[in-house]
């Protein structure tokens, strides 16, 4: 015989009855009453307060419970009766706010707001969950879900939640977080060029990666550029870089100078680049197989005379230029890039080596910039070619040198009474 003498679960029972098996010994009998949908609210408001943590749990899983048994349930003492309260109430979310007008209203928004500074982290989690999609949940609760201590729980509302605006989100990144809350910003569609700004012109590498990997975010060309930049040495950015898509030309031939052979196939592969992009790969790709051709027992592999008779000839034909020295400098092919410099600066081999094993970086510089090439490459040259520590490299000021030019002049004229 069933709890209710033979009434189906949907007939309604009588409410003296209720009340009598409100009161019952046996907590079974309680908590089957507390999960029934046509029982008097102020009999599942009385059994809210039961002494029996399995019947406070059906009344806060129960839909039709009343409101203000629900506000008196969030502070139970019962974790596992207040997260099925967030299961609940996160599913009332949409349409929920703090100036609600009716007093059932306001009673179901105290109790998400409660829930959402529960001091549980279930409890929290649930919620998030819950309304991490909803485009309609509270603007508040959000905003203290976002910034939760615990990443749980924030990092749903980050990556997904539509009511974050990109004034919370740059507060957010400015507040400088941990690495796993700007990789969820960097995952959200339709990331904006302030938000990726904040994001590509940190440190965060991890996060820069999921931002290059976001189809949706909307990077800024001369942003790009600079992320391409620095890109050479952080290999997690090339694969997304390589199917970035809508890659502007310059981007691309800027990328395949540097990626492996597998992406770089990948690279030329691609069936959306625009006419000019394409031609930029090809010219980029013919520039490693040349050199790859001219010494094909790998990097370094050059003598001093063929890499000087190779820079002569190379910049006869007009093709000695920056990105070609730089990859010299990548692969380790010292004695080309030593010879190259001397060529486009019109300083002697000896002179450029005598700057580099002295580890000069004031003379790097100053031939960097009488070779014509950018303050950037500079810094490159300092570090992986003269191997200045990392301490003592003059670091470019943006696309400016680090150096006046009279000082710069003055090297140079140095470098060749020295010479």
């Amino acid at each position: 015989m069933s709890l209710f003498h033979g009434w189906s679960a949907t007939t309604s029972i009588f409410y003296r009855q209720a009340r009598k098996l409100a009161r019952d010994p046996d907590p079974t009998v309680r908590r089957d009453l507390a999960g029934r949908h046509d029982v008097a609210p102020e009999i599942l408001f009385y059994l809210a307060d039961d002494p029996e943590p399995a019947v406070r749990r059906a009344i806060a899983a129960n839909r039709t419970a009343p409101a203000h048994a629900d506000r008196v349930l969030a502070g139970d003492a019962d974790a596992d009766v207040r997260s099925a309260l967030a299961e609940k109430i996160a599913r009332l979310a949409p349409g929920l706010s703090a100036d609600a007008r009716n007093k059932v209203g306001r009673l179901a928004y105290d109790t998400l707001e409660a829930l959402a500074r529960d001091q549980t982290t279930r409890v929290r989690r649930i919620v998030s969950e819950a309304l991490k999609g909803v485009a309609q949940a509270p603007p508040d609760v959000i905003r203290r879900l976002a910034r939760d201590v615990e990443d749980a729980v924030a990092l749903p509302i980050l990556q997904f939640s539509p009511l974050l605006t990109d004034g919370d989100l740059l507060e957010i990144i400015a507040s400088n977080p941990a690495s796993a809350r700007l990789c969820a910003i960097s995952k959200r569609d339709g990331v904006n060029e302030l938000v990726a700004d904040a994001i590509a012109g940190g440190s965060d590498t991890a996060a820069i990666e999921a931002l290059l990997a976001n189809p949706t975010a909307q990077i800024r060309e001369q942003m790009l550029d600079q992320l391409i930049d620095r890109a050479e040495s952080v290999e997690s950015w090339h694969a997304p870089l390589v199917y970035r898509p809508r890659l502007p030309a310059r981007a691309a031939a800027k990328v395949a100078r540097f990626v492996a052979d597998n992406l770089l196939r990948a690279l030329q592969e691609r069936s959306d680049l625009t006419p000019k992009a394409i031609d930029e790969v090809r010219r980029a790709v013919a520039r490693r197989l040349q050199r790859k051709g001219r010494h094909p027992s790998g990097a370094g592999a050059t003598s001093p005379e063929d890499a000087l008779n190779m820079a002569r000839e190379l910049q006869r034909a007009g093709r000695l230029d920056e990105p070609m020295i730089s990859e010299a400098v990548r692969t380790g092919d010292r004695e080309f890039a030593i010879a190259a410099l001397a060529v486009c600066a019109g300083l002697s081999v000896d002179i450029i080596r005598k700057v580099v094993g002295e580890r000069d970086a004031k003379g790097m510089v100053a031939v960097a910039w009488k070779a014509g090439f950018s303050a950037k490459l500079a810094e490159t040259l300092q570090l992986r070619l003269a191997q200045v520590s990392s301490n003592d490299i003059l670091a470019a000021d943006g696309a400016n040198f680090p150096l006046a030019t009279s000082a710069l002049e003055f090297q140079i004229d140095f470098l060749k009474n020295a010479g």
